[in-house]
């Protein structure tokens, strides 16, 4: 409930997350020269496939397989070079079929990005009307506009529920989980501010608190020995950042590395010690 971005804009925050480098110190031309997450995983033999729909990955998937799903203009999904989030689960299905050895897939979504947010979503999910259906959302009252960000996150909550039902269905070859993290918030107007890409000094907390959830198949919390108490007591009461993703994936994975804080790895305090 509680967690908090590296920046303000996917350009900092999506290299971040990915690097090893905290917020205070992040120095993203030294992040794009060096390996991140996703070589260390590749490294250690874990499949890595990132499928992008948000503009590119800034660096974070250089070295590792990538689909970019906008390319693929997929009928019923895409429009003049964009693509509804649905879109990214195109050919996940078959990858996941073919995987022999641990894996793991990124789903770079558009999610809530404005300010078209009338685009980001399907009809279907249209619930909260009027909408502000512009990308000049100055012009659109604050109702309008709150509704239409509303949609945008069912459509999310839609595209996260597909995401896990997909990964059960593969619970009897892979121990299976998935993590959600935003890289940046959104200003809907409040205070006279839109968007988003403030200096981090001076952002808004809507523009630095951002949405993270993790759901954990049976199989994977009992091989890991995971508490699941403690990961919601913790949920509640504790503050996180993006800082945290580095070394909770890698831990996720038992990825030994010097590179790894477990202090840093959300998951660590609720690891049975006796197992």
């Amino acid at each position: 409930e509680n967690t908090s971005s590296c920046g303000t804009s996917t350009g900092v925050s999506v290299p971040c997350m990915f690097s090893n480098m905290p917020r205070q110190s992040f120095n993203g031309d030294l992040a794009s020269h060096q390996e991140g997450l996703l070589d260390i995983l590749q490294r250690a033999k874990v499949n890595v496939l990132w499928q992008e729909n948000d503009g590119g990955c800034k660096d974070a998937c250089t070295r590792v397989p990538t689909v970019d799903v906008t390319s693929l203009k997929l009928p019923g999904l895409c429009t003049n070079g964009e693509c509804h989030d649905e879109a990214l689960f195109h050919g996940v299905e078959d990858y996941i079929n073919k995987l022999d050895n641990d894996g793991i897939i990124v789903l770079h979504t558009i999610g809530s990005h404005g300010p078209s947010y009338y685009q980001r979503y399907p009809d279907a999910f249209k619930k909260f009307t009027p909408t502000c259906d512009t990308n000049q959302i100055q012009t659109c009252t604050q109702e309008a506009l709150t509704n239409t960000y509303d949609n945008t996150i069912l459509y999310v909550d839609f595209v996260l529920d597909k995401a896990i039902n997909l990964l059960k269905q593969h619970q009897d070859k892979f121990n299976t989980s998935l993590v959600y993290l935003s890289d940046h918030g959104e200003s809907l107007g409040e205070n006279g501010i839109y968007l988003h890409s403030m200096p981090y000094s001076i952002a808004p907390k809507q523009q630095t608190h951002v949405p993270m959830l993790m759901w954990l198949s049976t199989g994977y919390q009992q091989q890991q020995a995971i508490q699941d108490t403690c990961l919601h007591q913790n949920a509640k009461q504790l503050d996180y950042s993006q800082d945290n993703l580095f070394h909770t994936i890698l831990g996720m994975f038992t990825i030994a590395t010097k590179e790894y804080q477990p202090q840093l790895d959300i998951l660590q305090p609720c690891r049975d010690k006796a197992t």
